[in-house]
């Protein structure tokens, strides 16, 4: 998907809403467990409940392989499900030297079609170009994240700045905002300022909105650009709205929650 797709789909559904789809067996509604494959089936329901209010699906692999090659079918068969005018991460976290970083590449820009990847930069530029070798692809680099562990590298001071801030500024010269996002968590909104003027243009996938705590106002207030630039995620806080089976409705709604607040955002910011 190109960059102005994307954007074209936010502006018509008046949402920069992603959908984490986290399946896990021991949460899913006991009632799924009957069919076939129980994890594609709740899949299958929430995008069938969700597809309205969002641009983004992103299933995050550790939960797919967890499952060996039933896992991996599964994922499939949702990538497959997803409407095609609708924006898919590979939620990875790849990260390897670059013959390998080739390999994750074909893997899931080649032969599972998603639109784009997570990527760890830290073993540097030749474990990333890999990726952006694949045209209307995007590569999804990890910046700053607000798990507690984040601050154990993220924030040490090198030559007078913190290393996440190093990363954006080497790392915005090996692609561009038309292949290239970051992450950055939801619960550290107020450093997006800081981050806009280094990457003032690039897109970013904000997790930890909803169950994590994080403020979508502050996350528009400080991330959003005149063409949105946001990419905001809520998993648990959707999928797992209800445990009964009501799930799916129970997920549409809370989806639909964000779509009207993003709506409003998107307003402010003269976007649509």
């Amino acid at each position: 998907m190109t960059r102005a797709e994307l954007i074209t789909q936010i502006k018509v559904k008046k949402s920069f809403l992603c959908v984490g789809l986290d399946a896990a067996l021991d949460k899913i509604p006991k009632h799924l467990l009957e069919f076939e494959d129980p994890i594609f089936e709740f899949n299958k329901q929430i995008i069938d409940a969700t597809k309205d209010f969002c641009v983004a699906y992103k299933p995050n692999l550790a939960f797919y392989e967890s499952l060996g090659i039933k896992g991996w079918q599964s994922l499939q068969k949702t990538l497959d499900y997803i409407p095609k005018d609708i924006f898919t991460i590979a939620d990875a976290k790849r990260g390897d030297i670059g013959n390998t970083s080739s390999m994750y590449a074909k893997a899931f820009f080649e032969n599972m079609d998603f639109d784009s990847i997570t990527v760890a930069p830290y073993m540097g530029k030749d474990s990333v170009t890999p990726f952006f070798v694949y045209k209307n692809k995007w590569v999804i680099l990890l910046a700053l994240t607000s798990n507690p562990g984040g601050k154990d590298f993220q924030l040490i001071e090198a030559d007078g700045k913190p290393l996440y801030q190093q990363v954006l500024e080497s790392s915005s010269k090996w692609g561009t905002d038309a292949n290239m996002m970051y992450v950055v968590g939801a619960t550290r909104a107020d450093w997006l300022k800081e981050i806009r003027k280094t990457i003032p243009t690039h897109f970013l996938l904000v997790p930890g909105v909803g169950a994590q705590g994080g403020s979508l106002e502050q996350v528009a207030k400080y991330g959003m650009t005149k063409d949105c630039g946001l990419l905001v995620n809520s998993s648990r806080g959707i999928i797992y709205a209800s445990h009964d089976d009501n799930f799916a409705h129970a997920a549409r709604i809370k989806a639909q929650e964000l779509q009207i607040e993003m709506a409003l955002e998107l307003s402010k910011a003269n976007i649509i």
